[in-house]
């Protein structure tokens, strides 16, 4: 039932069930495991964003794009989507994972969404696997402003307390709001140093993050 669900989450029913049971089987758990899929979708999710990326931003150079592509798919990047379709409650792990946290571990989520996108792919081809990945992120896609630096706000608020020489900045979530897959979280971002606290809200926690360390930011200028 934990992978209809995920299916559900991810539009895409899987012609090729076994498929699926592969990308969420950690090495832990036993073979057949994951990490050939994590192999082949770690490039296909490289090749769509790289697209993505060329078709919104005709001007930007290849250094600017280079950098906003790994910005994207990142390990912080790609947990925070696992954690948003609750892949770690689909997830296959072997007795000594399972005791030590590793459906909520990022590196674990990460690879193991990859390995779903290399999934897709197999059992549908690229342009299904395309249009996954883009409509899981379409919001992180929209929200991209070429003229920073490619740092988002929680980097950035953790560069400036650094250069202080002051703690780095707690986020606590406050509240979770909705159904699911159409959620509204609220985060506060508190600097106890500073007597910072902050609230942020979005449609994932990685959203609510930003939103929270943004408003930081501004209480420090």
């Amino acid at each position: 039932m934990k992978q209809d669900s995920l299916e559900k989450a991810l539009d895409h029913p899987f012609v090729q069930p076994k498929l699926l049971l592969q990308a969420l089987t950690h090495r832990s758990f036993g073979s057949p495991h994951n990490e050939r899929l994590e192999f082949l979708g770690d490039s296909v999710l490289s090749c769509v964003i790289a697209t993505a990326l060329y078709e919104k931003f005709a001007a930007l150079r290849e250094g600017d794009l280079s950098r906003q592509r790994a910005n994207l798919v990142k390990q912080d990047t790609l947990a925070e989507i696992a954690q948003n379709l609750e892949l770690g409650d689909a997830l296959r792990l072997g007795e000594g994972e399972l005791k030590s946290g590793g459906f909520r571990r990022p590196s674990i989520l990460a690879d193991a969404l990859e390995a779903v996108f290399g999934a897709i792919y197999l059992d549908a081809g690229f342009a299904e696997a395309r249009r996954v990945i883009e409509k899981l992120y379409q919001p992180l896609l929209a929200e991209l402003d070429p003229k920073v630096s490619g740092k988002d706000a929680k980097t950035e608020l953790q560069e400036l307390l650094q250069a202080r020489k002051l703690p780095l900045p707690q986020y606590n979530l406050l509240a979770t709001r909705g159904e699911l897959h159409n959620q509204e979280f609220e985060i506060e971002c508190a600097i106890p140093a500073l007597s910072i606290n902050t609230v942020g809200k979005g449609s994932s926690r990685r959203h609510a993050e930003q939103a929270a360390a943004k408003s930081a930011i501004q209480q420090m200028a």
